[in-house]
């Protein structure tokens, strides 16, 4: 039975015309086994023209029972998902029995054995189409409805949902009705969970993992309802609704596809967010931003839900602006918009300059599949940066003032754009309307050069935004460091293409941008860029650092600046760099895209050795430096990761042997796996040292190590075995992406190229088989980027002339595909 149907817009705008859904009561049976769980659901909802048909979304393993007004409906008619609903009255009561399958791949009910200590746990992912796995709905985010949920489970278990909820008979839960809300955010996670509860300003809050994350969980529970606190604070101070629901439990649940889902009271986190192992403070920084992300949703997505999904934006770069807004305010993560510049934002600023680019709002999402492809880099990142550019040409009471009116307006209701920009405009009095078609509704991203004191602003589309952001002049101090010697505000219209800019006097760097107020990719002048090549580190503000490492990137993925050239700006200034932000992501870049694919094959051991020498210095200068675990930790994986040779590979065995880097820090879990996968890559353990890792921590993110590991295995065998499992088999989401990673090794590549010409044969039959989650996982942790070559770029533009690829195929392969050729062209600049 197919079930792989997508709404148009088309239908949605009919049903929400036809239908007025009013209350749905769910009732699930979790007790039936391992493969299939009860659902009934009765839906009570008005049609608007009394004799009209429509139907009803339902994915059932199998359909038992469907009655429509007391009258029998024939199961056989479900077709794709959708089963027929005929001759409606003006009042309509609708009752579906069905047993629905468990899924592994993070969609519909997903199901997850621990192999810690073989207790089963569950949870729902309902978001965007997936909800018709689980219960019987109109799903449509238009479509609200108040929600009853009851839940039969083993009686062992805890039942968590969207809201407060008591175990009425063992094993019998009971939850109290919802507010109206979209189908695609009804939620409910069992299992013998974990819980740490707690309360503030009048919610109750819930913490609750699988047990055996207890003990890690009870270490972070301070830390996670301290920022949970910190948020509802920040947000009921800025918002005139406080927080709309009865309470908030935050569940950390396994193997989830995405960071986190805002479900209203029960949001749902990956729970790699309860740390196994040693982090970064940056990691708890994300995670507080994960936090304060998913609360913003209570009032963008779960309050005021947009009417349809071209206006995603609406949910997902208000949370996303919120979210680091929020973070930098009132928490002590004081530094959470650097991350954005360092980490966040170049996710934007990759996908809004690719062929699959499309607005932050478009003017249409024609159905669901494509509006699945829409939750990216510019829905997150470049959303957000639009909003703050908002924010700076509005300011932020009038910003305020005209949420806080939108939210009165559509209060658990459904909303488009146009609501929003409304009530901004008569907040503020501006042309928000003129604002958003030039930041909204058009693709690209506007370049500002510096040439002879003035600013060339040009556009992909030849119609450059308006841009509120500051210029920085930076001199030389008489110890020959950098001072700032003045910043000012520029307020670049969208018709000013040669802006001027007068330096400070004895200026050795002007740098545009310098607050990361704007998105826009920035290029010096000559003078600053020599001042840059020799002194980026010496530039005092942490922020204006990230800026620098950002126009250097750009240039590499453009074809301005050579690896090589990146390369000595990372060996010249990045050993003596206090900040984890930069640190990780400028070693990130240059090991992913510029040593493993930008550079050629055999320059490739000089650029790694360039690498490891900067992190080995990086762990000299931190040693017996409490305060810099952070970099230690960053230092000590680049060290891992660059190890290319046997004297490197007997180091590396030292420190798993005695369980620790020299001077720190220790081998927890996490280190000492991402150390192994690199000794098998090199050909320096195998299948021994593989499974008495596993059995010494016999956990889940222990199998996707083990998993990682015999992928790389440099051996036909071990390869043969992966490709198996990985396009053939079963594997679950987490399970394929650590294969995937294992399988591509640059330092293997002969041994590869067979399988490269594979994967474009492969990857169409593959992912149509598995659905959506699996193929994003096929279509880009399994690309093999390090192939940078004419060969391979023409074999993947043949599979996308496949008509039959899947939407998310297609676009993970474009996507990847563009990546690709930046490398081959950045590879063609050193004439190889």
């Amino acid at each position: 039975m197919s079930d792989t149907s997508v709404l148009t817009r088309t239908e949605a705008a009919e049903r929400h015309r036809q239908l007025d859904v009013r209350t749905v009561h769910l009732d699930l049976d979790l007790t039936l086994g391992r493969e299939v769980f009860g659902s009934t659901t009765v839906i009570r909802f008005g049609c608007t023209t009394p004799g009209a048909d429509t139907y009803v979304d339902v994915k059932p393993a199998t359909l038992h029972r469907a009655v429509l007004n007391g009258r029998e409906l024939d199961a056989t008619t479900l077709r794709a998902g959708r089963l027929p609903l005929t001759g409606l009255a003006a009042d309509n009561e609708l009752t579906v029995e069905a047993h629905m399958a468990y899924s592994h791949t993070g969609e519909g009910m997903h199901r997850f054995t621990d192999p810690a200590d073989g207790e089963d746990y569950v949870y729902t992912q309902s978001f965007l189409d997936d909800g018709p796995r689980v219960f019987a709905s109109f799903d449509q985010p238009d479509l609200k409805a108040r929600y009853t949920v009851t839940v039969t489970a083993p009686p062992q278990w805890t039942v968590v949902g969207n809201s407060t909820g008591r175990q009425v008979t063992p094993g019998r839960w009971e939850f109290a009705t919802t507010p109206a809300i979209s189908s695609y955010l009804v939620s409910v996670v069992a299992g013998p969970l974990h819980s740490v509860r707690a309360e503030h300003d009048g919610i109750p809050l819930g913490l609750h993992c699988r047990r055996s994350l207890a003990a890690h969980l009870d270490t972070d529970a301070a830390e996670l309802l301290e920022i949970t606190r910190q948020g509802f604070d920040h947000y009921h101070r800025v918002f005139r609704h406080r927080y709309p629901f009865d309470s908030y439990d935050q569940c950390f649940v396994p193997e989830f596809n995405a960071g986190a889902m805002e479900n209203p009271g029960c949001v749902t986190l990956r729970d790699e967010y309860i740390f196994r192992s040693a982090v970064a403070d940056t990691k708890r920084e994300e995670r507080a931003l994960v936090v304060v992300h998913e609360m913003a949703h209570m009032w963008f997505g779960d309050l005021v839900t947009m009417k349809w999904w071209d206006d995603l934006w609406l949910n997902e770069s208000f949370a996303e602006y919120m979210a680091y807004s929020v973070t930098a305010a009132s928490t002590r993560f004081t530094g959470a918009w650097t991350g954005f510049a360092a980490d966040r934002k170049p996710w934007g600023y990759d996908a809004d300059q690719r062929p699959s680019t499309h607005p932050v709002a478009p003017g249409t999402v024609d159905d669901t599949a494509q509006a699945l492809q829409n939750f990216d880099g510019i829905s997150y990142a470049k959303g957000a940066a639009a909003l703050r550019q908002l924010v700076a040409w509005l300011g932020e009471d009038a910003f305020l003032t005209g949420v806080n009116d939108y939210f009165d307006e559509h209060a658990f209701g459904n909303a488009t754009l146009d609501d929003l920009l409304r009530a901004l405009a008569a907040a503020s009095g501006r042309d928000v309307h003129g604002w958003a078609d030039r930041w909204l509704r058009t693709t690209g991203v506007d370049t500002l050069r510096l040439t002879d004191g003035r600013i060339e602003h040009t556009s992909p589309d030849g119609t450059p935004r308006p841009h509120q952001l500051t210029a920085a002049h930076y001199r030389r101090t008489a110890e020959g460091t950098l001072e700032l010697a003045g910043r000012v505000p520029l307020d670049l219209t969208a018709d000013a293409t040669a802006a001027p800019v007068r330096p400070a006097a004895a200026t050795e760097l002007t740098l545009l941008n310098d607050t990361d107020l704007s998105y826009v990719k920035i290029r010096l002048d000559p003078g600053s860029w020599k001042t840059v090549r020799s002194s980026l580190g010496a530039v005092p503000e942490e922020l204006a650092r990230a800026v620098l490492w950002s126009a250097a990137r750009d240039q590499v993925r453009d074809g301005e600046l050579t690896p090589g050239e990146y390369l000595e700006l990372v060996a010249a200034h990045l050993p003596g760099e206090t900040s984890v932000h930069l640190v990780d992501a400028v070693l990130s870049f240059a090991r992913d895209f510029v040593a493993d694919c930008a550079v050629p094959p055999a320059a490739r051991p000089a650029a790694l050795a360039t690498l490891a020498q900067v992190c080995r210095t990086l762990l000299r200068r931190t040693e017996g430096e409490p305060d810099r675990t952070g970099l230690r930790l960053v230092a000590a994986r680049g060290v891992i990761n660059t190890a290319a040779d046997r004297t490197q590979a007997t180091e590396l065995r030292d420190w798993l042997a005695a369980g620790t880097v020299p001077g720190g820090p220790v081998l927890d879990p996490d280190l000492r796996w991402h150390l192994l996968l690199r000794l098998c890559v090199l050909g320096a353990a195998g299948e021994p040292e593989i499974a008495a890792e596993l059995a010494a921590d016999p956990s889940d993110t222990s199998e996707e190590g083990a998993a990682r590991c015999r992928a790389a295995l440099p051996d036909p065998a071990a390869k043969e075995a992966a490709w198996q499992t990985l396009f053939h088999g079963e594997l679950s989401n987490y399970l394929a992406t650590a294969t995937a990673r294992g399988l591509w090794q640059p330092e293997q590549a002969e041994l590869l190229d067979r399988l490269t010409t594979r994967y474009f044969e492969e990857l169409g039959p593959a992912t149509a088989r598995r659905g959506p989650a699996l193929a994003r996982v096929l279509a880009t942790a399994a690309f093999p980027a390090f192939a940078a070559t004419e060969r391979t770029v023409r074999a993947a533009e043949a599979c996308l002339a496949d008509p039959d690829l899947t939407a998310a195929t297609r676009r993970g392969l474009v996507d990847q595909l563009d990546t690709l050729r930046r490398a081959v062209r950045a590879r063609a600049l050193t004439g190889q």
